[in-house]
């Protein structure tokens, strides 16, 4: 079921309702997915929750199966008051830098929000471009239900992405790495060189174009 009953955890709302009820406003939860990978877009996620209906099962997406992520984010695609997705690609991240191009993706995620909120909660650092007033939380996709939802809704979104291009750049074994540097992502892009979705800024795509393809 969606809905917690026993109440188990509730203690992830505690922070987003108590800066709901001193700010007089929606909460909402900043983080992205793809800051590592060789290959893909950055995508961040904003996400509003509803106190009344809280969500069993939240958690650091990184932590929950991809079935369990993709059962959270149909409930969340249903019950959550906004959500806001902003994306930052590979280009973007060659032309400015990986930090900046995140930020860029969580402004474009805020921005998208139906809902405005007065307060944010981001994970991790400070982001201080963003144009709501923030509380920045370290290991926040653990801590705060917002947060994780927004950890949860970026990651699938991203995942799905990466699956997608998947078979219009075969050997790379994107369904699968999503663009990490696994040993396999690594041995295909010695063999084949990058394609036109990796990240030409991070060193082993820059080692990899300077030596070729092999033959």
């Amino acid at each position: 079921m969606s809905r917690d009953h026993d109440g188990g955890h509730l203690a992830l709302y505690r922070r987003e309702r108590g800066l709901a009820r001193g700010r007089g406003g929606a909460i909402a939860g900043v983080d992205e997915a793809g800051r590592g990978p060789l290959a893909g877009p950055v995508v961040a996620a904003a996400v509003i929750l509803s106190s009344e209906t809280p969500i069993a099962g939240l958690g650091d997406s990184k932590t929950l199966t991809p079935r369990h992520r993709d059962r959270l984010f149909a409930i969340l695609l249903s019950e959550a008051m906004g959500i806001g997705i902003g994306w930052a690609t590979s280009g973007r991240i060659d032309r400015t830098n990986v930090l900046r191009a995140t930020h860029h993706a969580m402004e474009r995620a805020v921005a998208r929000l139906s809902l405005r909120p007065v307060h944010l909660l981001v994970d991790g650092l400070p982001v201080p471009s963003l144009p709501v007033p923030q509380t920045a939380v370290v290991r926040g996709d653990a801590k705060c239900a917002c947060v994780a939802a927004a950890s949860i809704v970026a990651k699938v979104v991203r995942d799905r992405f990466m699956r997608k291009i998947a078979p219009r750049f075969p050997g790379y074994g994107f369904e699968r790495n999503m663009g990490y540097p696994t040993e396999e992502h690594r041995e295909a892009l010695a063999r084949l060189g990058p394609c036109r979705h990796h990240r030409r800024s991070f060193s082993p795509v820059r080692e990899a174009l300077a030596s070729g393809p092999l033959e």
